[in-house]
């Protein structure tokens, strides 16, 4: 399939005149169309065709029947009938009332070109760019991220399903692929276990008899993995994804042991951000974020929040969901920075604000990021009556540590953390700290040795010491309050979007969906704010309002 690139053009007059009084005061896409123009050109789509083939439908209008489709929330089936029969389409695309559009297998190609070339950014930018041209984006101020949580489109199992499901999706792919060869290898006794799906058939109960069945479907795997090892054996086998994840669960659920196929106890296998959880959805990852488990990815978003434009998502990341906020949070900087959209305050929770992304913000991008940081863990902090890291003095020009008592530190070393960030550590000498009459409050551990003192580098600790002063101050909490709209974007997304969950398998394929919903939910507020739709208030239920003030 080849590309001929072409300008879209002008709206056919027919078009304009049957839209126009089909729809006397416009609609979403007309308005789009009417105030961003082109948003696309088959040029910027270039790259993703090859140069001979069967003519591509134009994909500057996919992309836009991409966007489009998420707006409404469509199925590819009904985005492709909307490009047939609905006219405010029409005009949007720039289409001939009688231009019969395309089948709807198309967009899912579409989809997959965009993933291949890594064009689903670019597609959100782009429209970020036309919205800009139109003073509809302000950077320049406050801009404010979060994230939520994002299920797989795949089913949750609990550890017994998802073994058996694994074997069973690894049977029924070597029984398409080499059927004879499996008849002759699959035990009589495996039709019976995995010719359904585990949850559908009765489950033994009690813990017992349930690890026997886990233990037996551990041993039906090993069999059936060293009869596709075998020399004699299909070598395609071994390359079918199914056998290769099968391979992969195996051998982190399980180990031989004494000639016996055993379980892995729950320490010996992998860590969340390596270990599959589900043979359907390979990337996919489980996680636990207050209290609530879930096996799927993460999504961060990125937007403005000034009262004088529309709030335009600037940035989406997609994630595992075992990837932590803080570590996306210099991507973002830098995918804005590249943009020229960075603001002048970022403001995030406590997830993303570290001391460090702090420093870094400024040095590096000259803005201000704003976060509650973390507090400290230790029993120090947590009882009033100990003497915390903040109590203790430290002259970095001398390289010395006071404690309230005021003894100094006997040694300043560089060092790094367990997370591999540089640290300095100051140790205390045990003859000031056996004998102080404050040991108590400071150091309760029997050890041979005084306090140490971990300290970040010097504009490390200094930022985190201001950060801190800083939100007990009411400007500073004025300042973050603005923060708090950020949730009521996750809340549109989740509801009105279908943000809470994948449409398809793969981090790649999530990707893109998200990269699409926030230029679909930006097509949204671009248009209440062309229409002078106001934003809605905080919802508070009538019992609620009741609640005695203070």
């Amino acid at each position: 399939m080849s590309l001929q690139t072409a300008e879209l053009g002008e709206v056919p007059a027919a078009t304009t005149r049957v839209a126009r009084a089909a729809f006397p005061k416009g609609s979403l896409a007309m308005r789009i169309r009417d105030e961003l123009g082109e948003l696309f050109s088959d040029a910027e789509f270039a790259g993703l065709y090859p140069s001979r083939g069967r003519p591509a439908w134009s994909p500057a209008r996919l992309a836009l029947v991409s966007i489009m489709q998420y707006a409404e929330g469509l199925t590819d089936r009904q985005a492709a009938d909307a490009v047939r029969g609905r006219l405010d389409w029409k005009y949007l695309l720039g289409l001939e009332l009688t231009d019969p559009g395309f089948h709807y297998s198309v967009l899912s190609e579409f989809r997959d070109r965009l993933i291949a070339g890594s064009l689903g950014t670019q597609v959100l930018d782009r429209l970020l760019e036309a919205a800009d041209a139109k003073g509809l984006l302000k950077t320049s101020g406050r801009a404010r991220t979060d994230s939520t949580v994002v299920l797989a489109s795949t089913r949750k199992m609990n550890g017994l399903v998802m073994l058996g499901e694994t074997l069973r999706a690894a049977l029924n792919a070597a029984a398409e692929a080499e059927p004879q060869w499996l008849a002759a290898h699959a035990p009589p006794t495996w039709f019976d276990t995995y010719a359904s799906r585990l949850e559908d058939s009765r489950l033994p109960g009690g813990k017992g008899k349930q690890d026997e069945l886990v233990e037996r479907i551990g041993t039906d795997g090993m069999i059936f993995l060293k009869a596709v090892y075998e020399p004699d054996a299909p070598s395609f086998l071994r390359q079918l994804a199914t056998v290769q994840t099968l391979r992969v669960m195996w051998v982190q659920q399980y180990l031989i042991e004494d000639g016996r196929v055993r379980r892995r106890e729950l320490k010996d296998r992998p860590p969340g951000a390596m270990r599959v959880v589900t043979p359907y959805d390979t990337e996919a990852r489980a996680s636990v974020k207050r209290g609530v488990y879930w096996d799927g990815y993460k999504v961060h978003l990125t937007e403005t929040c000034e009262p004088d434009s529309p709030n335009l998502i600037t940035h989406v990341v997609t994630t595992d969901a075992t990837v932590q906020d803080v570590s996306v949070l210099r991507p973002i900087h830098a995918h804005l920075s590249e943009r020229a959209w960075l603001p002048a305050a970022h403001l995030t929770d406590a997830g993303y604000a570290t001391a460090r992304e702090i420093v870094a913000a400024r040095e590096q991008y000259g803005f201000q990021l704003v976060g509650p940081l973390l507090r400290s863990t230790s029993w120090q902090a947590r009882e009033t009556t100990g003497f915390a890291q903040a109590d203790f003095t430290v002259d970095w020009e001398n390289q010395q540590v006071t404690c309230p008592t005021g003894k100094t530190n006997k040694s300043w070393r560089h060092s790094v953390s367990r997370h591999g960030t540089p640290v300095i550590r100051a140790r205390f000498s045990i003859r000031d700290c056996r004998p102080c009459p404050a040991r108590q409050q400071c150091n309760r551990t029997e050890h041979r040795q005084g306090r140490t003192i971990t300290l970040q580098p010097r504009a490390e600790h200094t930022a985190l010491q201001q950060a801190r002063n800083d939100e007990a101050s009411e400007e500073w909490q004025k300042q973050y309050s603005h923060r708090a709209g950020v949730e009521g974007t996750i809340s549109q997304g989740v509801r009105a979007f279908g943000l809470r969950r994948c449409r398809y398998r793969g981090l790649d394929k999530a990707r893109l969906q998200h990269q699409l919903t926030a230029a679909a939910m930006n097509l949204h507020r671009i248009d209440a704010w062309l229409t002078g739709t106001p934003r809605a208030l905080t919802r508070v239920s009538r019992f609620a309002a009741l609640r005695p003030a203070g």
